[in-house]
């Protein structure tokens, strides 16, 4: 790999993880989904001049912008709001095995006996980090961000029946139809949207630009541009340091707790998901990443 191209992927790294960083100072100024669905509104101004016919397959793109954009990020905000950055970073890793489980129901793929190690280790690690004594987080919360990880797994296997399709069209549509959702949704679940908007100040409209801009546009563009240079298993161990980095970040900027069990919890999980990942019987295809 260049040094260009191992630099881009560090920035994607870098991006991915700042995105958990963002959401929680996002968080303290706006009702998630309320916040989710502004930053899907810049995605979708930004990525305006491609909202072009992305596919013949219509409900299957809306499908994907539900689940992906509704059900995955709304879950995780949603649960973020009761639990810190560090380890939401680190249980949203369970899209993993939840993707590695349903392409072997779906799709009938290989599920080889390390891989089924690496599954029970990587929920052994999430129990351990859902168990910390000191900052124990919100069970109620903890669970939405896994839920919202298995929603992420389902949208890769929505993602997959797409075939080939332009990352920023498929993003545009996204935005587009899932924005109104979450709006829809925040109507009906949050309150003090209106206070909210008028009292954020630099941080909250900065997190809000941040993940649109960053997260979804220039992250998910240059994965794409990796992926689609590079063997999936020359790019995908990087995209691991993304929640060790975030934890880090968190402990810094956040000041969240840096204790044991986090630390356990954390590498536990990321072991088992690397096992997962690495340790195929068989190709299983390329794994869609968040906007």
């Amino acid at each position: 790999m260049s040094l260009v191209d191992l630099a881009a992927a560090m920035l994607v790294v870098v991006i991915w993880a700042f995105n958990f960083i963002a959401a929680k100072v996002g968080l303290d100024e706006f009702p998630a989904l309320l916040m989710l669905g502004l930053r899907f509104v810049v995605v979708a101004l930004l990525l305006a001049p491609f909202l072009r016919p992305p596919h013949r397959r219509w409900a299957l793109v809306a499908m994907v912008a539900v689940v992906l954009g509704g059900l995955h990020f709304g879950l995780l905000f949603k649960g973020m709001e009761g639990v810190n950055a560090g380890p939401a970073a680190i249980a949203i890793q369970l899209t993993v095995p939840f993707s590695a489980l349903l392409a072997w129901i779906v799709y009938g793929e290989r599920m080889g006996r390390w891989q089924l190690a690496g599954m029970a280790i990587a929920f052994a690690g999430i129990y351990i980090l859902a168990g910390d004594a000191t900052e124990r987080p919100d069970p109620g919360s903890f669970l939405i961000v896994v839920i919202g990880a298995f929603f992420w797994a389902v949208a890769n296997v929505l993602i997959k029946r797409l075939g080939r399709i332009n990352p920023f069209v498929l993003n545009a549509w996204i935005a587009l139809i899932a924005a109104p959702l979450l709006f829809g949704a925040s109507a009906v679940l949050e309150s003090g949207q209106i206070a909210a908007v008028a009292s954020a100040g630099w941080r909250g409209w900065g997190a809000v630009v941040y993940m649109g801009v960053g997260a979804s546009i220039i992250a998910y563009g240059l994965w794409y541009y990796l992926i689609g240079k590079y063997a999936l298993n020359r790019i995908v161990p990087l995209t691991l340091l993304s929640p060790v980095l975030a934890v880090a970040l968190a402990i810094v900027i956040l000041d969240e707790p840096f204790t044991v069990r986090i630390v356990a919890g954390g590498l536990i999980t990321i072991f088992g998901v690397a096992m997962i990942q690495f340790l195929k019987p068989a190709p299983s295809g390329r794994a869609a990443r968040p906007v």
